[in-house]
């Protein structure tokens, strides 16, 4: 049964990195695209859904069935909140490519930075996914995928900074888009 599960949340899993691979194949250039084509994402409001004491304090408070009604419905607004971060880490990893070929070190390297920290969060984004659909399935499950916001956070940080080396000014909006 438990390797049934596991075999297909690793199925689903693939079918959304094919997905979003295949949807952020443009290359981003400007500040302006990547507004227009990220996902925003509600770093508290995720932080929230995957906060173990908030889990616990709705166990102990609502009738099992609720419980566990409430818990799927959170593991699937925190999945569309994986999907979102993964969506805007390809389009990060994209700009991040474009700035390490830059002729100025400091944004060559900040460039560099931004990559590898997309390329993180995006293989981490698959494992998540699998830990959230588990917990859909199993919703009293104790694994929990709260490192990912850290992780998204950090992600999100990294992009500002870059974009405060090659364009000043805007690393405000650029997270206020992602």
């Amino acid at each position: 049964m438990v390797a049934t599960l596991l075999a297909i949340a690793a199925l689903l899993a693939v079918v959304f990195l094919l997905r979003n691979v295949r949807r952020e194949r443009l290359a981003i250039g400007t500040v302006e695209e990547l507004m227009s084509r990220s996902m925003p994402v509600d770093l508290e409001c995720f932080r929230n859904l995957v906060d173990r004491r908030e889990e616990e304090y709705l166990k102990a408070n609502l009738p099992r069935h609720e419980f566990r009604s409430i818990q799927r419905a959170r593991m699937r607004a925190s999945l569309e909140y994986v999907q979102r971060t993964s969506h805007n880490a390809a389009l990060l990893l994209r700009i991040g490519e474009n700035a390490r070929h830059h002729s100025d070190a400091n944004i060559a390297r900040a460039g560099e930075e931004l990559v590898q920290s997309a390329l993180q969060l995006r293989v981490y984004s698959v494992l998540t996914s699998l830990i959230l659909y588990a917990r859909i399935l199993a919703p009293a499950a104790h694994i929990s995928p709260a490192s990912f916001v850290d992780r998204y956070e950090r992600l999100r940080d990294r992009s500002a900074g870059l974009a405060r080396l090659q364009v000043p000014g805007t690393a405000s909006r650029v997270e206020a888009a992602l």
